[in-house]
């Protein structure tokens, strides 16, 4: 990407991919929070889609493994390895041109979990780290004006997590944040397979299945495909032909969750920024935003519009770069500076 001078940078810090956006260029960069590891040395041998690659299909000597589980941090050395690997590839090693970051959390995470992703992000080199919460951030990347004084709703469906809020004047009246979100749709997939089918099958086969036929809701026509594992009772592989309307009912449990979450939120919401959300709609981003029906499923359960941001995968790291871009605009609650233990102030 080469070197740029005096350029902020927003980073999507996500369990399954990290986005990031850098002030006057957009998103330069969209790779999977993947990292491969040789475990005797410790020697990374793989970061991005090349690690994501490997995934269910390393020897004994090398792991291939996620360092963000559940929207946070899990193992920090090697987060703080990817984050510089990226930021590296973004703006170069200049010491003199650091740059300030503004790095997305869900908004469910302690104090403790916030501290991990600062210093993990200034060790890997930037000069200074903020942060903004997802589905802050996802909503101004989804085009909603936020610090208007109405009422906004975000359903930010993630890889680890699901991130709820009620927003208005540029603060998350009410949010919520849960850990069942893309990554649960998966082994949801993988449980069902193994009940039904009696068949093993691995975390990339169950993603697969969801991207091309996972379903919240019934299609006008299904849709259809092979799927290879290895059989329980013979031991050996085999193939068969899985519909999407066998989809609906292996994600049943945690869209049910995601839906109880969702109606909890309306059960606490103050009755005028209620009306507004029935008014504009429930707005979802993130990377299950993409699953079929998945509006249709919450609109028709909640009998309040659903609709579905343009980009929703992109949102969040949209959002973050929107907020540096216009950082005078949302600096009175959405970009936290935790070094001053404050909001921050652009004045």
């Amino acid at each position: 990407m080469g070197l740029f001078e005096f350029n902020d940078v927003g980073i999507d810090l996500g369990t399954a991919s990290v986005l990031v956006y850098v002030k006057g260029k957009g998103i330069v960069l969209r790779e999977p929070s993947v990292v491969a590891i040789e475990k005797v040395t410790g020697r990374i041998l793989a970061i991005g889609e090349e690690a994501r690659r490997m995934l269910g299909r390393t020897p004994g000597s090398i792991v291939a493994m996620r360092p963000l589980r559940d929207g946070v941090i899990s193992n920090y050395d090697v987060t703080e390895r990817l984050l510089r690997h990226f930021l590296k590839k973004v703006v170069g090693t200049h010491i003199f041109f650091k740059p300030r970051v503004v790095v997305c959390v869900p908004s469910g995470v302690t104090e403790v979990e916030k501290r991990s992703v600062i210093d993990a992000t200034e060790e890997a080199g930037a000069r200074h780290t903020y942060l903004i919460e997802e589905p802050l951030a996802a909503a101004i990347g989804a085009g909603i004006d936020i610090s208007q004084p109405r009422g906004s709703m975000i359903v930010d469906i993630g890889g680890g997590t699901t991130d709820i809020a009620i927003l208005s004047l540029s603060n998350a009246v009410l949010s919520s944040s849960l850990k069942v979100a893309g990554d649960r749709f998966d082994e949801a997939i993988v449980r069902y397979m193994r009940k039904k089918h009696n068949l093993l099958i691995g975390e990339r086969t169950a993603e697969e299945m969801k991207i091309r036929i996972g379903s919240a809701y019934p299609r006008k026509e299904q849709v259809f495909i092979d799927v290879r594992g290895r059989n329980l009772i013979s031991g050996l592989p085999q193939a068969i032909v899985v519909g999407s309307n066998e989809m609906i009912d292996a994600l049943e449990e945690p869209l049910q969750a995601i839906l109880e979450s969702v109606r909890t939120m309306f059960e606490r919401t103050p009755p005028e920024l209620a009306s507004d959300i029935t008014e504009s709609g429930i707005c979802l981003t993130g990377g299950g935003g993409l699953l079929y029906g998945i509006d249709k499923f919450i609109a028709d359960q909640t009998k309040v519009p659903c609709y579905i941001a343009e980009d929703p995968i992109s949102c969040v790291a949209i959002g973050t770069g929107k907020a540096l871009e216009h950082i005078d605009k949302y600096s009175n609650g959405a970009i936290y500076d935790y070094k001053r233990g404050d909001y921050l102030d652009y004045q």
